[in-house]
């Protein structure tokens, strides 16, 4: 299975969990995550649906190609990460 992995940025609002998935693509992984942790989608996600300008998502090392419709395919043995851009001044 596909294995979902919200960093620790995000753990200062929430406890962060690891997600193991059968989905077939990104959308639907994160869609059944959100299902089970409803108050995380607010931080991964905006309004639209698409993915927060401050989340960056690597599918196996690559970064996820299309932050509004997520459809990147998934295979049984990824390694999501997901997790908020780093930025300094």
């Amino acid at each position: 299975m596909a294995h979902l992995i919200f960093t620790q940025q995000l753990g200062r609002f929430m406890p962060v969990p690891q997600v193991e998935t059968r989905a077939a693509d990104l959308r639907s992984a994160l869609d059944a995550c959100f299902a089970d942790h409803p108050r995380l989608r607010g931080y991964v996600l905006d309004e639209q649906g698409c993915l927060r300008e401050n989340v960056v998502i690597f599918i196996d090392g690559q970064r996820a190609r299309d932050p509004k419709r997520l459809d990147d395919a998934l295979a049984p043995q990824s390694q999501v990460y997901i997790l908020q851009a780093l930025s300094g001044g």
